[in-house]
């Protein structure tokens, strides 16, 4: 709709200065609660069916009664304007509901800054600066747990049946619990799907990171529909594979790469530890299995001696070690290592290392929540480049795997 030019000049003819404009009694504040007014008054007529004080509405059985006050919350930050009423009570504003005290949009901002790390009081302090709004503590806590029922509902979302490749990872998040404040560990599940988007499939929360509380997480996630997993990617937990093949039989359990040179590091000094790196890297970057097989025994002549635990380590994991050299080179980095649930848990970090701790789980669990919604809407923008090839070896390794899923959806 076209605005009538000479009426716009002629409501900024006495426009001086910006606050003339978007001040605390500025016009467009001003022009808000008009048209907000103007509105509701036009609703309560289509509603009546007669205009007011038309002598159609007399023998009518309802009629106008009068308005009550109401203070609405939005970018202008704070207004007051007046509701007109029906006698019967009927009259259910469209505008601006019933029981609404902001305008749409507004909650968003406050939600948008909750996931982004700041505090009840941070927010207040940015809403009163930006906007003038006066908002409680209180409010900021009621728009913020809005979002339980949808945590719930995300949680127990039906998932996919088949994830080509499971990430599995779990960080630590300071929580109140039983009445003292732990270290508690959050799990991550990241799917891969046969799109190649990856997204987070649930989080969940227990005392320690554990096989045992990884066992339960994997058998909800098949109880929400996935039936299989090609490849999962974990890092060295004791009891981990055990426990994936105890819900996922026939996966692929690939340890991550980058835990196992962590781990290996530990036992060396700070002086040889750039030689014994690159001679590790000798072995994950080989051309075959066999040949990562020669470049192990190679370390192990070499080393030995000097750090006796690292050629055992990567023995007793080796059944671990090598599914990935199934794979081209330029998709072995996505098989091999848990980066892409480890640079997830990064972001998380960085939204939570201003909380000294968390009330409650259910508040934990809320903010990762809404920060795992801008990481994931990051994902799903991204070109995945790496998927077409990738995809085609999942065909040749496993066609019958993925026509069974197919079947069961």
């Amino acid at each position: 709709m076209a605005l009538d030019k000479d009426l716009i000049d002629k409501l900024l003819k006495d426009y001086q200065r910006p606050e003339d404009l978007i001040g605390e009694n500025g016009l467009l504040k001003q022009l808000t609660k008009a048209l907000v007014e103007r509105a509701l008054n036009a609703e309560l007529t289509h509603h009546l069916g007669y205009e007011k004080n038309d002598p159609a509405g007399r023998q009518s059985g309802n009629s106008r009664n009068g308005n009550s006050q109401k203070t609405l919350t939005g970018d202008f930050g704070q207004i007051d304007i007046e509701v007109p009423r029906d006698r019967e009570g009927s009259f259910e504003p469209q505008i601006v509901g019933k029981h609404q005290r902001r305008f749409d949009g507004f909650d968003d901002k406050i939600l948008s800054m909750y996931s982004r790390g700041m505090s009840t009081r941070e927010i207040q302090q940015h809403l009163k600066e930006i906007y003038g709004a006066e908002i409680s503590p209180s409010l900021i806590s009621e728009v913020t747990d809005s979002v339980v029922e949808e945590v719930q509902e995300w949680q127990n979302r039906r998932l996919e049946g088949l994830y080509p490749i499971l990430y599995l990872d779990a960080l630590y998040v300071k929580m109140r619990h039983e009445g003292r404040v732990e270290n508690r560990a959050v799990y991550v599940a990241v799917g891969v799907n046969m799109d190649g988007r990856k997204d987070v499939l649930g989080l969940w929360t227990g005392d320690t990171e554990g096989s045992k509380f990884w066992l339960t997480v994997l058998t909800e996630l098949r109880n929400r529909g996935v039936h299989d997993v090609f490849v999962v990617c974990v890092d060295g937990l004791k009891g981990f594979p055990a426990a994936i093949e105890a819900v996922f039989p026939t996966a692929q359990v690939q340890l991550c790469i980058v835990h196992l040179v962590r781990n290996s590091l530990k036992y060396v000094g700070w002086k040889a530890r750039k030689e014994v790196a690159v001679d590790l890297k000798t072995i994950y970057s080989a051309a075959t299995e066999q040949a990562a097989a020669q470049e192990l025994h190679r370390f192990g002549e070499k080393w030995n001696k000097q750090y006796g635990a690292i050629h055992p380590m990567w023995v007793r994991h080796w059944d671990q070690v090598i599914p990935f050299f199934a794979f081209p080179p330029d998709i072995r980095k996505v098989i091999y290592t848990t980066n892409a649930v480890e640079s997830l848990n990064m972001s998380l970090r960085k939204i939570i290392k201003t909380r000294g701790s968390f009330p409650s789980e259910q508040a934990a669990l809320k903010l990762l929540y809404l920060a795992l919604k801008n990481v994931v809407r990051g994902w799903q923008r991204a070109e995945v480049t790496w998927w077409p090839e990738a995809l085609n070896q999942f065909t040749l390794l496993w066609e019958d795997r993925i026509r069974a899923a197919a079947e069961k959806t």
